[in-house]
């Protein structure tokens, strides 16, 4: 385009013939004043110089010859300079067809009444279609039937908005007919342009079928792993709910009985074996502090009160547990009028789990001195935040690969069919925001 319009412009600067210059149009006028004081004088003194009248006569018909080969000249000129103006249009139109005839993209451009008027070679290889076949066709013949009114409509919308170009179709996939009846995946922008003959479309566009194929294999396989994800998570949580089982049914009594034995021993130890005695005593401890090893342990692999008392209680001790140990303050708001208690198992362990993860990291890395923590059920969804006054999250820590913790929130509330966002908390801290559907019913998210 560039050389098209150098082309023109030196075309147009070159239509002056080259001897019209300033001191031949100064001659001109000199000649033309000579000529016309040579008239007047022939008439006032013709009479009585008849001379003077031959001369004017003679001097006219010099001044008439001179200017008929000057129009012949300039004519011829004129004639020369259009005409190299008229190659230089034919060179720049020539190029601008190679260009477009050779563009790796198809081009199609369309009259107002949607008749295609032009159909460049890639055209005619991604649509299955001769050139000649195309021209004057309507543009609907490459369009699905199911599409072609609304590309009409959208046509007509992008003809009023004045806009010269876009993209069509954005966010959503394209797609065209080929000549064989199958559909293929597009991508493609339009312009427009008014001319005196009318106002002109042009679409751009490229078959994409190769990188959507890719695309959905792609998303297929995420789904396959986020679904394998989620087995292994809800494989772990059966393992872990049996092992607490476990702890608090059969190592619970059996401690319990050696509790009940040694008391028995104590209440039997005559009163001169003070050494015996603190032994009892000692044993006694180790075995209250094993209970309470064994209660805390069954209660991080599985709290038991999320399936007997549902997840707003669970929630209640874990934040209680977590301030207690910690030294966090924290502020628990749990929606008053919100049925937990009728949440699917899914769904409340993945709420659980992401509080629990969220409380440990706060506790292991934020320095905080205050946690807030809100829990609701709002529109069919489960929202859990929680909030630190700590020294914040930084953005590279999340996408480290060994924050598996948030990950695994992530994966869980994406199964889902929810979302996890971690970021900065306006109190400086950091903020974990997740949403979950309440029905829970394992879905990809989009």
């Amino acid at each position: 385009m560039p050389d098209t319009e150098n082309n023109a412009r030196q075309a147009g600067t070159a239509a002056a013939p080259r001897w019209f210059t300033p001191t031949t149009l100064a001659v001109a006028l000199g000649i033309i004043a000579i000529l016309v004081i040579l008239n007047v004088a022939a008439l006032t003194m013709g009479a009585e110089y008849p001379w003077l009248t031959a001369t004017d006569a003679v001097a006219d018909l010099a001044v008439l010859a001179a200017g008929a080969v000057l129009f012949v000249r300039l004519g011829l000129s004129i004639g020369a300079e259009s005409a190299r103006m008229l190659d230089a249009l034919d060179e720049a139109t020539t190029r601008l067809g190679a260009i477009v005839e050779t563009a790796m993209d198809p081009i199609i451009t369309v009259d107002e009444t949607q008749r295609i008027l032009l159909f460049n070679r890639a055209a005619e290889q991604a649509f299955g279609c001769a050139r000649g076949d195309a021209i004057g066709e309507r543009l609907e013949r490459f369009i699905p039937a199911r599409f072609r009114a609304a590309h009409r409509r959208h046509v007509e919308d992008f003809g009023r908005t004045g806009v010269t170009n876009r993209r069509m179709g954005e966010n959503i996939v394209l797609w065209a007919l080929h000549a064989d009846g199958r559909e293929f995946p597009i991508e493609a922008s339009i312009s427009q342009t008014g001319t005196g003959a009318g106002h002109f479309y042009t679409v751009i566009l490229r078959d994409i079928t190769r990188r959507k194929e890719i695309e959905d294999a792609l998303r297929r396989q995420q789904d396959e792993l986020r679904e394998l994800s989620a087995r292994v998570l809800e494989a772990r949580e059966e393992e872990k709910s049996l092992i607490a089982r476990e702890l608090h049914d059969e190592l619970g009594q059996l401690l319990t009985a050696l509790k009940m034995d040694v008391a028995w021993l104590r209440e039997r130890l005559p009163p001169n074996a003070p050494e015996t005695a603190a032994k009892v005593e000692q044993m006694n401890a180790v075995l209250d502090q094993t209970v309470g090893s064994v209660r805390r342990i069954s209660a991080d692999l599985r709290p038991l009160m999320l399936d007997d008392l549902g997840l707003a209680d669970a929630a209640c001790w874990l934040v209680e547990e977590f301030a207690r140990h910690s030294g966090v303050e924290c502020a628990l708001e749990i929606a008053p009028d919100a049925n937990f208690a009728a949440l699917e198992r899914s769904t409340a362990n993945a709420v659980y789990r992401a509080l629990q993860e969220s409380l440990t990291n706060i506790g292991r890395h934020a320095r905080a001195k205050r946690a807030w923590v809100m829990l609701r059920i709002e529109d069919g969804t489960v929202q859990l935040e929680v909030e630190d006054d700590g020294c914040g999250i930084d953005p590279g820590d999340i996408a480290k690969s060994r924050s598996l913790g948030l990950k695994g929130m992530r994966e869980r509330a994406l199964y889902l069919g929810g979302g996890c966002e971690v970021s900065r908390a306006p109190r400086g801290g950091t903020r974990l925001r997740l949403r979950v559907p309440a029905g829970g019913s394992p879905k990809s998210a989009p």
